[in-house]
């Protein structure tokens, strides 16, 4: 006769118990019969007296980012992501499939993130208290911009553990239109979801 041993995930690990010997039945054994094909249960694991909580997401930021193009009916074109903190707004950008430079995208337009060609703008619309303050490089090339302009390669976004909204226009200066940016409470967003 064979044991199984069930550990507290469910799994379970073969025991090598020699045919001579015999055990005393404890906790969480089950033994079986290959040869019979039937499980029969020993003894059975007490309840936990303390209430199951659901495991916590880990921290992560929120990203809208609002494209430089309207769609066909008129409406800005918004791709949602998240990525932990501590990232650089660049590289989120283009591991998730953000377009980041335009027309600079080919090889020898830009510089690959070193902070020299400003070829990476974006306009902060939301959140730039999550965003690292702006580097001596942001203040050299962005002098002439607005203020809420940053370089995407320079820009750290949150810690490790931030967690909050971050909304992002991308190609600012190829924008071709005006659009509002109306944050809405969850209530609103609530009956806006049910009147659809």
């Amino acid at each position: 006769m064979g044991s199984l041993q069930l550990n507290s995930y469910g799994l379970s690990s073969p025991l090598q118990v020699p045919s001579n010997k015999s055990i005393k039945p404890s906790r969480n054994i089950i033994s079986f019969s290959p040869s019979k094909a039937k499980i029969r249960a020993i003894s059975t694991v007490p309840e936990s007296t303390s209430e199951a909580k659901e495991p916590e997401e880990p921290p992560c930021v929120n990203l809208a980012f609002v494209h430089s193009v309207l769609l066909p009916d008129g409406t800005p074109d918004v791709h949602f992501r998240n990525a932990p903190g501590g990232q650089k707004l660049r590289d989120i950008m283009l591991d998730t499939n953000i377009e980041l430079y335009g027309p600079y995208s080919r090889a020898l337009l830009n510089c690959g993130g070193g902070g020299t060609c400003a070829t990476c703008m974006v306009e902060v619309i939301e959140g730039k208290e999550l965003l690292s303050p702006r580097t001596d490089n942001e203040k050299e090339k962005l002098k002439k911009k607005p203020k809420n302009w940053r370089l995407a390669c320079q820009t750290t976004v949150g810690d490790p553990d931030s967690r909050g909204l971050v909304v992002i226009q991308q190609l600012p200066e190829w924008k071709a239109h005006e659009w509002n940016y109306e944050k809405l409470l969850p209530s609103e967003i609530l009956s806006e979801i049910q009147s659809d």
